[in-house]
C-alpha cells in the first residue's frame, strides 16, 4: 500500500499519541495543527482549511490514512460557533479535500473522532447536528450560538458520526477503496480534560461519569484503536462508530446505546 498518514490536531493529546504511534510503526506521517506541525493551518476558517489541504498535497501524492483529530472542547466562555467550524466543518474539509489523495493510495482509511458525549450527555441540540449535516456552516454556527459550548460539543460530534454512517457505505467512498470509521472516546487524560477540570462551571462534572475501570483513558489507548482501524486488519469495518470509554456508555445504557 502506498501513501502517508495525515493527522490533524497532532500537537497534543490523542492526535500527538496517534502520530507518534504511526511513526513508531514505520509510517510516514504528516501532521496538521495551529502550531508545532508539518503543516500549520487554522481549520476554523475556509482559508485555513484550503491551506491545510494544499500543505499536505505539497508533501505527499497519496494519503494512506487520515485522522482529523483537531477539535475544540465545550468549555465555559468558548464560542459555540467555533466548535461547529473546527469539530465538524474543519474535520470534513480535510476528508473531502484529500479525497483524491486517499483514492490514489489504493486502499485508504479515514478515522473520525466522535465522542461518547453523544449518548451520555443529555439535552444537546439535535438541530445543530442536523444543520451541520445539511452543509450550512453559517446557519449551524448561528444555531449553536443560541446555546453554550458544552451543548454544541456533542452536537458536532454526533454530526460527524451521522455523516460517517451516511457516507461511508457509498460508491463515492468505499466504492473508491476508502474505508471510513469513527471512534467515540470517553474521558481521556489530556490537556483538554485538565482544562475541563479547571472550568469554573463545568469542572465539577469532569469526573462525574462512571467507568468500569475507575480511571480516565490514556491517549495511547485511543491511538492504538485508531491505528487498528487504519490497518488492513480492520478491513471488514465500514461505517462503524467504536466506543472507547472504559464502559461508561454500557453502564449508563446497559441494554443498548441511547439514540445518537
Amino acid at each position: 500500500m502506498t501513501g502517508a498518514y495525515v493527522v490533524s490536531g497532532a500537537a497534543s493529546g490523542i492526535g500527538a499519541a496517534t502520530a507518534a504511534l504511526l511513526r513508531g510503526l514505520g509510517h510516514e506521517v504528516v501532521t496538521v495543527d495551529l502550531r508545532d506541525a508539518d503543516v500549520v493551518a487554522d481549520l476554523a476558517t475556509p482559508e485555513g482549511r484550503a491551506a491545510a489541504v494544499a500543505g499536505v498535497r505539497a508533501r505527499v501524492p497519496a494519503v494512506r490514512g487520515l485522522v482529523p483529530c483537531a477539535g475544540v472542547a465545550g468549555l465555559t466562555g468558548t464560542d459555540p460557533a467555533l466548535l461547529v467550524s473546527v469539530n465538524y466543518f474543519g474535520a470534513l474539509a480535510l476528508v473531502e479535500g484529500l479525497r483524491p489523495e486517499l483514492a490514489a493510495a489504493d486502499g485508504a482509511a479515514v478515522v473520525l473522532l466522535s465522542s461518547n458525549s453523544v449518548t451520555c450527555q443529555p439535552g444537546w441540540p439535535a438541530a445543530v447536528a442536523d444543520v451541520c449535516l445539511a452543509g450550512d456552516e453559517q446557519a449551524a454556527r448561528a444555531l449553536a450560538a443560541e446555546g453554550e459550548a458544552v451543548q454544541a460539543y456533542p452536537a458536532t460530534k454526533a454530526a460527524l458520526a451521522y455523516w460517517l454512517r451516511r457516507e461511508a457505505i457509498t460508491e463515492r467512498w468505499i466504492g473508491a477503496g476508502i474505508r471510513m470509521n469513527a471512534v467515540a472516546p470517553g474521558l481521556i487524560a489530556t490537556a483538554m480534560t485538565e482544562a475541563l477540570r479547571r472550568d469554573p462551571v463545568l469542572g465539577v462534572f469532569a469526573d462525574a461519569y462512571p467507568t468500569a475501570l475507575d480511571r480516565p483513558g490514556r491517549p495511547e489507548e485511543i491511538a492504538a484503536l485508531i491505528a487498528f482501524l487504519l490497518s488492513d486488519a480492520a478491513s471488514l469495518l465500514v461505517g462503524s462508530v467504536v466506543f472507547a470509554d472504559g464502559g461508561t456508555d454500557a453502564i449508563l445504557h446497559p441494554r443498548r446505546p441511547a439514540p445518537m
